[in-house]
């Protein structure tokens, strides 16, 4: 079993930034990639970002350039870092973690950008 607990959401307006954590516990070894996914409004659930046990990394076309994904493996944490924030970015923002047998989830965070 793998526990996922996002953190860091908020409202900030246009142009901002925000940082978002994923604490992971439980059987992390098992832990093959983390993704960020979110769920705008209305709308169903968007990749956001990956970043697999290598360290590669990938993300949705609507963010390249402005998010990155990191992880600290002392902390056991992944990183979701938000930069020049647009109001279409207003979403929950959900922690994914995959691994061999099984697809785990976090409860989500509420990041909401003002116009």
């Amino acid at each position: 079993q793998v526990q996922l607990v996002e953190s860091g959401g908020g409202l900030v307006q246009a142009g901002g930034s925000l940082r978002l954590s994923c604490a992971t516990s439980g059987s992390i070894f098992s832990i093959m990639s983390m993704h960020w996914y979110r769920q705008p409004p209305g709308k169903q659930r968007e990749f956001v970002a990956t970043i697999t046990s290598g360290g590669t990394t990938k993300f949705a076309d609507s963010v390249k350039g402005r998010f990155t994904i990191s992880r600290d493996n002392a902390k056991n944490t992944v990183y979701l870092q938000m930069n020049s924030l647009k109001p279409e970015d207003t979403a929950v923002y959900y922690c994914n973690a995959i691994t061999i047998s099984n697809n785990y989830w976090g409860q989500g965070t509420q990041v909401t950008v003002s116009s």
